[in-house]
């Protein structure tokens, strides 16, 4: 790798998602109601399955870590975002971006799988329901949930210290409204061969596996499903998945279209449009998925509130 007279950037100005002045306070006002959703709806997740006391089961493990990614995951990238709406630079230093980077990573990394995790469950729930206690132990839901940031970690700490190697230095403009791994790419004035490579292959391990494994998930449940012969009984085993296979299409969907293809032919407008819906909408729309089609979280809330009125 040659250094030549290189003069590495120290910070960059964040493109942001639009230069039309006069979209930018209907955008701002738009995602500042999406980033109050997303907070509100998984922290009030994560608070419900913790207080009731009946909702202490492995989905809704899964589901109260799933909100934490969410929330983590939005919270790294939209109040930066914000930001463009408002100022006309938005600077970020490079210790910054790297930072912003990392923990992008992890989070999304750490989604895939928890996804995956979760199809599992409800593999185990509907095919082997009188097993299901005994399959779905505190042990193993553990692990899994343990399995699921090490691979976050891992990925994360490989794509982040692959972009630390590269001199950044042919603009100091990144377009997008965050530090990602393609718009940092082409500031390059080193090579990006191995970066590039990595990013396909750690892409496709964990946009493809986790793929995968809930689609051979979901094709056994549906195998399982179809044996049942009471309407009503398939209708409640596809309203456990329903919710789970919707929040799967948009995100894996939207991350596959940014990632899986090379950066020489995909397009930054429109892996902005892609990356709107895997780092903002998705995290909004998760709670409300797993909220609004679960009789089980409407009863907990409703009975959490009755208990304070009480109280």
């Amino acid at each position: 790798m040659e250094t030549g007279n290189y003069s590495t950037v120290t910070e960059f100005i964040l493109a942001g998602l639009t230069d039309n002045p006069e979209l930018q306070v209907s955008f701002f006002l738009l995602f500042l109601g999406i980033y109050v959703l997303t907070v509100v709806g998984n922290l009030g997740m994560i608070t419900l399955i913790r207080l009731s006391s009946h909702l202490h089961t492995p989905m809704y493990y899964f589901l109260s870590n799933l909100s934490f990614i969410d929330l983590c995951h939005s919270t790294v990238i939209t109040p930066k975002m914000l930001v463009n709406f408002v100022v006309e630079k938005n600077i970020i230093s490079y210790p910054e971006c790297m930072t912003q980077l990392y923990f992008f990573s992890f989070f999304a990394i750490a989604e895939c799988h928890m996804l995956a995790a979760m199809a599992y469950d409800r593999y185990v729930a509907i095919c082997s329901p009188l097993l299901y206690q005994a399959i779905m132990s505190h042990q193993l839901c553990f692990w899994l949930t343990l399995g699921v940031y090490i691979l976050g970690f891992i990925g994360s700490t490989i794509h982040t210290g692959l972009m630390l190697r590269l001199f950044l230095c042919r603009t100091n403009m990144i377009n997008h409204y965050f530090c990602d791994l393609f718009p940092l790419l082409e500031l390059s004035c080193s090579s990006t061969y191995i970066n590039e490579l990595l990013v396909l292959f750690l892409s496709a391990f964990n946009i493809l596996i986790p793929t995968l494994t809930i689609l051979i998930s979901y094709i056994i449940i549906l195998a399982s499903i179809l044996r049942i012969r009471s309407t009503e009984g398939r209708s409640k085993a596809f309203s456990t998945c329903s919710s789970h296979i919707s929040a799967v299409a948009v995100f894996f969907g939207s991350a596959a279209f940014m990632y899986l293809q090379p950066s020489s032919v995909s397009s930054m407008d429109q892996g902005k449009v892609s990356s709107v819906f895997y780092t903002t909408v998705v995290p909004m729309l998760n709670p409300l998925i797993y909220s609004l089609r679960n009789k089980d979280v409407k009863f907990a809330l409703k009975k959490i509130l009755d208990s304070r009125r009480c109280s």
